[in-house]
């Protein structure tokens, strides 16, 4: 449950349980929590919500079919969870991935269909920073590089890691930022789409109410779909106009995958 101030909080608990009373179901306190979402980070928390005997708990971040959600609306916990989860799966394959039995096909292969998906569950709702993208690149280098080996050098013999530009010349697919940002644009497109009445739809419209606080506004999930279409060669603002035509979208989705830095 998300909540603003206590009482508001504890109107919407009280309207939970009187709901679920009335349909024979029984509210369990400790898998029930709420959070309080606010840019300030010095707000004064409310700490548990007593109701009767149960006691239900104040939390800062909680999972949500399997993302992680913040009290400050923040993707980078999130992808550095998965980026650690990518890691674990490296981890329990990393005996394949080195083995001389099987070609550089199939661990890639194995790459594809094992790691890369569980490292990029929910990318399409993330906000990339510089720092982010990096961190992700790192992340598939050092498993291209299990994957592909060292190499020797002519002049000196000597046998050393494969650099960036080789790795992803011997991979020959998109990167892993290239997938992020190709998934990015499809899905934009399908919320684009959406009817007035989807709750995604009106968020990505909406405008909040207020002032916007000083310093430098944190980039937003659209900036980077605004960024994205710069890159392949769209630089209108009506980006939104644009996705109603869904083959020139899928047009742009494709350059986004296939891009290459000059």
């Amino acid at each position: 449950m998300l909540g603003e101030n206590p009482q508001t909080i504890r109107e919407t608990t009280e309207m939970l349980l009187e709901a679920s009373k009335e349909i024979g179901l029984e509210v369990n306190p400790e898998k029930t929590k709420y959070m309080v979402m606010s840019r300030d980070q010095n707000i004064v928390r409310n700490g548990n919500i007593k109701i009767g005997d149960l006691s239900f708990e104040e939390v800062e971040n909680f999972k949500y079919l399997g993302a992680t959600v913040t009290n400050i609306n923040d993707t980078r916990e999130e992808i550095k969870r998965r980026i650690n989860m990518g890691n674990a799966f490296y981890y329990s394959v990393e005996k394949l991935l080195s083995s001389s039995l099987l070609s550089k096909n199939l661990k890639v292969r194995i790459y594809k269909t094992v790691i890369l998906p569980v490292a990029l569950y929910g990318c399409e709702t993330w906000t990339l920073t510089l720092r982010e993208e990096q961190r992700l690149g790192v992340f598939e280098n050092k498993v291209l590089r299990k994957i592909f080996g060292a190499k020797r050098d002519e002049v000196t013999e000597e046998w050393r890691k494969l650099n960036k530009a080789e790795l992803h010349s011997l991979y020959s697919s998109p990167d892993i930022i290239r997938n992020i940002k190709s998934r990015h644009l499809r899905y934009a497109g399908h919320v684009a789409r959406m009817g007035e009445s989807r709750n995604a739809y009106r968020v990505l419209v909406g405008r909040p109410e207020g002032k916007n606080p000083l310093g430098r506004p944190r980039r937003r999930w659209e900036d980077n779909i605004k960024m994205d279409l710069r890159e392949v060669g769209y630089d209108e603002r009506e980006w939104i106009n644009l996705a109603q035509d869904r083959d020139q979208w899928r047009a742009y989705v494709r350059a986004a995958i296939n891009f290459r830095v000059p």
